[in-house]
C-alpha cells in the first residue's frame, strides 16, 4: 500500500497550462504505480489549458466548480462530478470561465518506459532470463 497525503503530494508543471497548480497523487514522482497514474489540478477563474493533444488517453473528474472541456469541435461545461474521457490522440482544453477556483481529477495512463540501449559488446542472448515478473528489472 502506498499513501500520498496531500499536503505533502509533489507539485509539477506542464507545458501550456497557465494559472494552474497540479499535484501529483499517486505513481510517477508520487510513488510507485504499474498502469496509471493520479494528479490534482486547481484552475483558478481564467487558468486552463492549450488545445493539445497526446497519444495518451485521459480521464477527468471534477471535483469542485465548474470546468469547461473542448475537443475543438465540441464543448461542454462539467460540473461537480460530472467526469469526462479524452481518447487517445484527441484534442483537449481546459478552461475555468467563473469566478471561483475549480479542482479537477486526472487520471492517466503511465507512458510505456523508454527503450533500453545497448551497452558496446553487450547483446541479449537467447539464453538470458527475465526476473519471475516477466517484466524488465529497473534499474
Amino acid at each position: 500500500m502506498h499513501i500520498t497525503r496531500l499536503d505533502r503530494a509533489p507539485a509539477y508543471d506542464a507545458p501550456g497550462h497557465q494559472q494552474m497548480r497540479m499535484l501529483r497523487l499517486q505513481g510517477r514522482e508520487s510513488g510507485p504505480a504499474d498502469q496509471l497514474w493520479l494528479g490534482l489540478s486547481y484552475l483558478l477563474p481564467g487558468g486552463g489549458t492549450t488545445l493539445d493533444a497526446s497519444e495518451i488517453e485521459k480521464m477527468y473528474v471534477v471535483l469542485e466548480g465548474e470546468v469547461v472541456v473542448s475537443n475543438g469541435a465540441q464543448e461542454a461545461t462539467l460540473g461537480r462530478w460530472d467526469s469526462c474521457r479524452i481518447a487517445p490522440g484527441e484534442a483537449r482544453r481546459l478552461g475555468n470561465r467563473t469566478n471561483r477556483p475549480a479542482a479537477i481529477l486526472l487520471a492517466m495512463p503511465q507512458e510505456p518506459p523508454a527503450p533500453k540501449k545497448a551497452l558496446a559488446g553487450n547483446r541479449a542472448g537467447a539464453n538470458d532470463a527475465l526476473p519471475a515478473s516477466g517484466k524488465e528489472p529497473i534499474e
